[in-house]
């Protein structure tokens, strides 16, 4: 296989579950994209072939094959990472991590350290399958959505019951799709949906019932409930499910071949495993730690999807290419730096789906706006520069054995500010 980061994409397939939780089922596209696509744009795009689904862990080409060639000063910032990684191994944080720093062009340094589980495991590659938690609202939701406010299927500030129209009680008809995505709808943090509903429409059912908290707009909680649903918004506004949308409009353009929701059993030797979860009474390898999109099958706009660190470089790529990678559009420039800069600083530091730098959080201390980013509860973590053509991903499984795990935020701290404090 030909290297993934300057370079050609493979396959998209999409995995989703059935409602029990428990049976998997595979689904591999085949055919062309489809989507309402504004005739601008490079689509429709043609599927390359899929990735083999029993490819053995550690079968990613070495860097200087695989990854940009690299020079010498970029490969002492690749010693760097891997020192910060190997001593957050050392430290417990967690069992094993890869750091990426690349640009528009692809990969600069990358390091490696550790194992997938603190058991007898594989190494951590470039193609070890992580639990994105909370980037699936960036790589899944925010990305699908830009393409649809590009083309002009959704529009920011209309009222969410456009699309909702069932989404009924006390001041929800003010709360508009830019409330949900900049967290300001005035909707809780977080319910434990999965100790009382299972299915898809079952937990739907429950986020659409639940009451705001404060009027919209006066008060910013970070919301799993408003990306649940922004998520239906986008099933209405393109008629798909929402893993299929996602498939159509982001992985499959972008040739995130190895992105996917439910990975299939004969890709779990090479994914990392999360927590030892009490509720489950077992290791959560394979399928999603979040308990409510697990509820959900596996596949929702608030968490589930899983990436390599290969496919989540072309997606640092895309959003420094403001929209558009190796010569395919999804969206425009304008809409790229639309969604990418603060709202109103005073208020908070979101942007729309993406969160940005404060000097105290996991940006680190040296980057500044219009830099953007966000982390995932399973340890990871993207923040992106383009005033220094510059991304820095960071993939871990912190909450391997127990979530309870601390030390990720320096670890994610010191990363960004190895990735952002030099010159290529």
């Amino acid at each position: 296989m030909a290297g993934r980061d300057g370079f050609r994409g493979g396959g998209a397939h999409l995995m989703r579950a059935a409602v029990t939780g428990l049976a998997l089922a595979l689904a591999v596209s085949a055919g062309i994209m489809g989507g309402c696509a504004a005739s601008r744009r490079a689509f429709p795009v043609p599927l390359p072939a899929p990735v083999p689904a029993d490819a053995a862990p550690g079968a990613a080409e070495e860097p200087g094959d695989a990854w940009d060639a690299r020079p010498s000063a970029d490969r002492a910032l690749g010693d760097t990472l891997r020192g910060l990684l190997v001593a957050a191994r050392r430290d417990s944080v967690t069992p094993g991590a890869i750091a990426v720093v690349g640009s528009r062009a692809g990969v600069r340094a990358w390091a490696t350290a550790g194992t997938l589980d603190w058991d007898a495991s594989p190494a951590v590659d470039a193609r070890t399958l992580w639990d994105l938690a909370s980037l699936t609202k960036l790589v899944a939701l925010t990305t699908t959505v830009a393409t649809l406010v590009d083309d002009g299927t959704l529009v920011l500030d209309v009222p969410v019951q456009r699309w909702v129209p069932e989404w009924t009680g006390p001041m929800k008809d003010q709360v508009t799709l830019r409330d949900l995505l900049l967290h300001r709808s005035g909707l809780p943090a977080h319910r434990n949906f999965y100790l009382e509903a299972r299915g898809l429409e079952a937990v739907r059912a429950r986020v659409l019932a639940t009451p705001l908290e404060v009027p919209p707009r006066t008060r910013m909680v970070y919301s799993d409930l408003g990306a649940i649903l922004l998520g239906l918004v986008v099933e209405r506004a393109t008629g798909l499910a929402f893993g299929e949308a996602v498939r159509r409009r982001v992985l499959g353009p972008a040739g995130m071949s190895e992105t996917l929701f439910n990975p299939p059993p004969a890709l779990w030797r090479r994914t990392a495993p999360t927590e030892r979860d009490p509720w489950r009474g077992r290791l959560v390898l394979g399928e999603v730690h979040d308990e409510n999109a697990f509820a959900m099958g596996g596949v929702s706009s608030h968490a589930g999807l899983f990436a390599t660190a290969r496919d989540m470089v072309r997606f640092g790529r895309l959003w420094l290419g403001e929209g558009t990678l190796d010569g395919v559009r999804l969206f425009s420039p304008e809409t790229a730096r639309a969604f990418a800069a603060v709202a109103d600083s005073t208020f908070s530091s979101r942007a729309i789906g993406w969160d940005t730098p404060t000097g105290t959080n996991s940006a680190g201390t040296l980057v500044r706006r219009p830099a953007y980013g966000h982390t995932g509860f399973t340890g990871t973590s993207l923040w992106i520069a383009p005033q220094q053509d510059r991304f820095v991903l960071l993939l871990t499984n912190r909450v391997n054995p127990r979530r309870e795990r601390s030390g990720i935020g320096p670890v994610r701290i010191r990363v960004a500010d190895a990735a952002f404090g030099g010159n290529f």
